[in-house]
């Protein structure tokens, strides 16, 4: 089977994307997102709201919350170390809901 599987979280401060998951990267993801998206600045979020998470919002924008992956003969083709993964971006923990469509 031939087609396209999109996978999607539901929520404004998790995102989906993919990745070299390897501790390594890890560390690298998150030190690229305090550089460009820090913890430590003002948001209006803030201000509106008081919950401490304008920068989980604005990299959960950034990112997006959908990834579509084309697949082949039923296998997804990602490349050899490419995995998929949801990035949780929040301040606190939260249940996540994940929405996957095929289509083919």
């Amino acid at each position: 089977m031939d087609g396209i599987a999109c996978v999607f979280v539901s929520g404004s401060t998790a995102a989906v994307t993919t990745v070299e998951f390897e501790p390594g990267l890890v560390k690298d993801l998150q030190e690229a997102m305090e550089r460009l998206y820090p913890k430590g600045i003002e948001y209006e979020h803030h201000l509106r709201w008081g919950d401490g998470n304008g920068h989980s919002h604005v990299r959960a924008s950034m990112l997006g919350p959908s990834l579509v992956v084309p697949f082949k003969g039923g296998e997804l083709l990602l490349g050899t170390w490419q995995q998929i993964v949801l990035m949780e971006l929040d301040v606190r923990a939260r249940s996540r809901g994940i929405v996957v469509q095929v289509i083919g």
